[in-house]
């Protein structure tokens, strides 16, 4: 595909992201796929496959945050086979916590299947949100 066509396949995807259907990002994740999120902290992990990210990754933001999970995209930049997002979330947390974490996600796609996603995002807010902790305000 070209750099066009791999933006604007982002660009659709987080159309859908942002009602929050999550369906079309599914199904343009290649099955061999890695999802890493970045640092070097407790939330830096790597998921290996579309199995794992859906298994593991994907089934954890469906029990920690309240449906619809939404992702506003604010910015597309799109370089061969790379396209970066930067993005918003707008959820809560089933107890009513605020969660509008902030992501750069670069995304690798090849043929129209995203096979790499590292993901840049606020692992304090993540902490603040998802550690039990009642001295510390979570809300975003």
């Amino acid at each position: 595909m070209t750099t066009s066509k791999n933006k604007k396949m982002m660009q659709d995807i987080f159309a859908e992201l942002a009602k929050g259907n999550d369906l079309p990002f599914i199904e343009a994740m290649a099955d061999e796929m890695t999802w890493v999120w970045m640092g070097s902290g407790q939330w830096a992990k790597t998921f290996n496959g579309k199995e794992e990210v859906l298994g593991d990754l994907w089934s954890a933001v469906r029990q920690t945050l309240k449906p619809p999970y939404k992702t506003i995209a604010g910015n597309f930049i799109a370089d061969g086979d790379y396209v970066a997002v930067e993005a918003i979330g707008q959820n809560a947390t089933p107890d009513g916590k605020v969660y509008n974490n902030k992501y750069c996600w670069i995304c690798r796609i090849v043929d129209g299947k995203i096979y790499e996603l590292k993901e840049y995002m606020d692992t304090d807010l993540v902490t603040r949100t998802f550690t039990e902790n009642p001295a510390v305000d979570s809300r975003t």
